[in-house]
Parts: C-alpha cells; sequence; structure tokens
C-alpha cells in the first residue's frame, strides 16, 4: 500500500537469512520486498537494476534511489528501519516518492 492505495504484491524478508538474501542470487523481481531492520543497501552480486526506497518505522518513505548492478548503494539514515526493493522504474510508477507512507497489509 501506498498512501493507503494497493500498488503491489510485496513480500516480507523478516529474519537474518531473509535480510542477508534480499533479491540475491534472482534474475527479477515480481512486486516488491519489504526488509525489516534494514536502513541500507547495496548491489554487490546483483544481476539487474532496482528501486530502492528507505524508510522510518512508520513507513514513510525517507528517499528512493535506482541502484544499478555491482555500483549501487544506500547510505544508512537517520531513522531508517526498512528498506523496499523493486525492479528499476516501478516506485515511480506506483507514485512512491519521499514522504509517501508504505505498508504491507
Amino acid at each position: 500500500m501506498c498512501d493507503g492505495l494497493p500498488v503491489a504484491a510485496v513480500a516480507v524478508a523478516d529474519d537474518a537469512p531473509g535480510r542477508a538474501k534480499g533479491l540475491l542470487g534472482t534474475d527479477a523481481v515480481v512486486g516488491a520486498l519489504w526488509i525489516t531492520r534494514c536502513p541500507s543497501v547495496h548491489m554487490m552480486w546483483m544481476r539487474y537494476p532496482i528501486d530502492a526506497a528507505t524508510l522510518d518505522r512508520d513507513g514513510r518513505v525517507l528517499a528512493v534511489r535506482t541502484l544499478r548492478p555491482w555500483l549501487g548503494v544506500t547510505w544508512p539514515r537517520r531513522g531508517a528501519a526498512a528498506t523496499v526493493e523493486a525492479a528499476a522504474g516501478a516506485m515511480r510508477g506506483w507514485g512512491i516518492a519521499v514522504g509517501s507512507v508504505l505498508a504491507v497489509t
């Protein structure tokens, strides 16, 4: 959900193995991956670009970036609690921007 409206299917990585793996080893992402207790991500070993939204504990978007394989990284931000990953360009298409509030239902 983005600002109360459904936008995409979402999987949740809420344990240590799931957070460590993220999207590594995949060839594409369908929908989005919500990674709890994850203030930053890196693109080492990734095969394709993604959008990454950094969220505070209330689900408010603090930053959105498109990351390239091997080169991209999001740096930890003050108040960051989670990261949502999706296909490159998806966040813009879903209307997700800084200040949006995301939620898993």
